[in-house]
């Protein structure tokens, strides 16, 4: 039997565990990638490690999220990062380099390696053959430490392309078609791999809107083979030598098997809200626009935004839309500059934005109250974009650009002759905007600089016999976290800041919930299906934690904020019966008798609720590791006990 694209390279970089589906696997990282919204919290963990340098082959902080400087905060931040990269051997890409998935893409991905970055789209670079997993902070700390990086072996899917897209529809209509195959929890605990014939007709960039939209999946992550489209991108960025092949063998098995036929797409628009919310542009047109906004990690690249100037050129954008665009890279907003696309976007009214991620984290762009806001960024969860009553639509380049001129959602398609637009066979390269660290010898002469800003990660204790709590807090299903920890220009400058970020916890939900939780001092939370989907920030475990929540108890998990719970030492329960769901009410006082020698002995998890008399039953699905890691109080204790 043959293996996939990713069970060849899971093979290659296996140091435990075996690679049966279930099963609890580590894996050697080459590369790590942080931005500044995680980034402060994932290296004041790798300080508390206490290794000197990073033993990855490449680590590279990316300043992208926190560019928005209205106080001393993010600037305090921004310099503490880099000093810390300075001195302990990793890449710092400056403030206007670049989103970092846009990045990595370009300068620093590899096909056949293994990458793990503290933000969930880091799949993006499956575009180009790498295993590319988002991960919290502390796992990330881990991994630079020279740690392995751990997850459960997942299952494989195969979707198989076929035909070729027909004109103005986008990469980005194919993703929304497996959104709308598979759900935003239909990729939990697989990995999705595409194949067929029609992959040899996307590019790169195409590929890589694709793989990184699949962290809306819910997947562990996407990939593409490794091809000769694969070789002349990383050949037209100067990195030839980085280029290898690599390609599913001809009896490799997958899981299951989904067959989407390109040239049958249609452009089409995620709804609000929910990625998976997907309808055809042409059910919405006529629908007026308020705001536009082109960029993000998704579809921020040369190409984009090369169609997008093409379909501005000589025109004005209508006068009821505010249209704002975000080069993904310095390559990008330079090349644009030089050859005269950057002049055609201002001239049709675009407000150009800098390098960053900006309005798709709510940093800046906020549409106005009850606005429509067609997006091509990646997630539309509802007052992610800063306005609590947006209606945020995702879609591709084409049919933002086409919506903008006509002020109403227009299919691109009725635009006429079809844009060609072809990647060029150099791009500009300077890499002068990525400062590279000092030399081992030289790094005691490093200081690190931390502003007052900067707190401490939140102290933890080993886990109790028994613990006794009120629930806190109730939710429902789909719950993000963006709902547990906002983002936005507002909140994202307390990240490195614990105590005063948890004042924000779950305010989306319930603005009494911070005040509570710490009035009670210990609690659980209850909630419904696919809990903590969306983005990889710790955060949403971190200011729990600090708040006092001892456990989660819920119908179902997304993988990495149950991964960061468990990191933080927050116990992750699932119901038995998900009935027992209705058995549980706000401020319900509940006892979870001997939880720690139950954990110890693997058996399930009892909780009696002592305000209405019922017992329910809890499944805490641990391997040995992360059983050690619970009872030990979270990651960092286990890992300073074992290092």
């Amino acid at each position: 039997m043959g293996y996939t694209i990713a069970q060849k390279i899971i093979k290659e970089h296996l140091l435990s565990g075996e690679m049966t589906v279930g099963s609890d696997i580590g894996l050697k990282i080459d590369q790590t990638l942080t931005q500044d919204a995680t980034g402060t919290m994932a290296y004041l963990e790798f300080e508390a490690i206490g290794v000197p340098r990073v033993k990855t082959e490449k680590s590279v902080a990316y300043i992208d999220h926190n560019t928005l400087q209205t106080g001393f905060e993010n600037a305090d931040d921004h310099r503490f990062i880099q000093t810390v990269c300075r001195k302990h051997g990793i890449y710092f890409s400056r403030p206007g380099n670049g989103i970092c998935h846009q990045v990595h893409l370009e300068r620093f991905g590899i096909p056949g390696k293994t990458l793990i970055g503290s933000d969930s789209h880091t799949p993006t670079g499956g575009g180009i053959g790498m295993l590319a997993i988002g991960a919290g902070g502390l796992d990330v700390a881990v991994a630079m430490g020279g740690g392995a990086y751990y997850i459960t072996m997942p299952k494989m899917v195969r979707i198989n392309l076929s035909g070729k897209l027909q004109p103005w529809v986008s990469a980005k209509d194919v993703i929304l078609e497996v959104l709308r195959i598979m759900s935003v929890k239909g990729g939990v605990g697989k990995i999705v791999e595409y194949g067929g014939e029609g992959v040899k007709t996307l590019t790169v960039p195409e590929r890589a809107t694709i793989t990184n939209m699949g962290a809306e999946l819910g997947a562990t992550t996407s990939v593409f083979p490794s091809d000769d489209v694969t070789k002349a991108f990383l050949k037209a960025q100067g990195r030839e030598n980085d280029w290898v092949e690599l390609s599913a063998d001809a009896d490799a098995v997958y899981d299951e098997i989904i067959n989407i036929n390109l040239s049958e797409l249609v452009p089409m628009a995620a709804c609000p809200h929910s990625p998976d919310n997907i309808k055809p542009v042409s059910e919405l047109a006529g629908q007026t626009v308020d705001q536009v906004c082109i960029g993000s990690c998704t579809n921020s690249s040369y190409l984009d935004l090369m169609r997008v100037a093409a379909i501005l050129r000589g025109k004005t954008v209508a006068e009821n839309v505010s249209l704002a665009i975000a080069p993904g890279s310095k390559q990008v907003y330079n090349m644009l500059a030089l050859n005269g696309a950057l002049g055609d976007l201002i001239a049709a009214g675009a407000r150009i934005l800098e390098c960053a991620c900006g309005p798709c984290i709510g940093m800046g762009q906020s549409p106005n109250s009850k606005g429509i806001s067609l997006r091509t960024f990646n997630r539309n969860f509802k007052g992610r974009s800063g306005t609590a009553d947006g209606q945020i639509y995702l879609v591709s380049p084409e049919t933002a650009a086409a919506s903008a001129l006509a002020g109403v959602f227009c299919d691109p398609r009725t635009l006429g002759d079809e844009v060609q637009i072809e990647l060029p066979t150099e791009f500009l390269v300077n890499d002068n905007m990525v400062a590279a660290p000092v030399p081992a010898e030289d790094m005691n002469s490093v200081e690190v600089l931390r502003g007052p800003n900067i707190k401490p990660y939140p102290a933890t204790y080993p886990l109790d016999d028994s613990i006794e709590a009120k629930c806190s807090l109730k939710v429902e299903d789909n719950i993000t976290t963006d709902h547990i920890m906002p983002a936005g220009a507002k909140i994202l400058p307390l990240r490195s800041n614990i105590p005063a970020i948890s004042e924000h916890c779950f305010t989306v939900c319930d603005k009494e919930f911070p005040a509570r939780a710490k009035a009670m001092g210990k609690s659980v939370i209850v909630g419904g299906e696919n809990y903590g989907q969306g983005s990889s920030r710790e955060h949403a475990a971190l200011a729990p934690l600090y708040l006092g929540v001892k456990a989660v108890l819920v119908k179902s998990f997304a993988r990495i904020h149950r991964a960061n719970l468990i990191n933080a030492g927050i116990i992750p329960l699932t119901f038995a019966d998900e009935s027992d769901y209705d058995n549980i009410s706000l401020n319900d006082e509940l006892v979870l008798p001997d939880v720690k020698q139950r954990i110890i002995n693997g058996e399930d998890i009892v909780i009696e609720n002592k305000t209405n008399g019922k017992t329910i039953v809890a499944k805490c699905e641990l391997s040995e590791r992360t059983k050690d890691i619970i009872l030990a109080g979270g990651l960092l204790n286990y890992t300073r006990e074992n290092s």
